[in-house]
């Protein structure tokens, strides 16, 4: 399957994305009071799930798009 550049580009820029955006999300919740009591919390245990599978998931995607736009530059 090719990628167009157009796509490719929009691909990267979602995984940048997602390493600007999940990494200030977790700092966020962190810092929330209900976060932690003697411990982690469920709260904390769901966000830190959702922020691992979004920082995985925009990492493969960043991959592609880049892959993509170096497919496109060596024609």
């Amino acid at each position: 399957m090719k990628l167009s550049r157009g796509m490719s580009t929009f691909l990267l820029a979602f995984g940048v994305w997602s390493w600007v955006i999940w990494p200030t999300f977790l700092r966020n919740i962190w810092k929330d009071p209900r976060s932690w009591d003697a411990g982690p919390t469920a709260f904390f245990t769901v966000h830190l799930l959702l922020v691992i599978a979004s920082l995985t998931f925009g990492t493969v995607i960043g991959l592609l798009g880049l892959r993509g736009l170096r497919a496109h530059r060596k024609k």
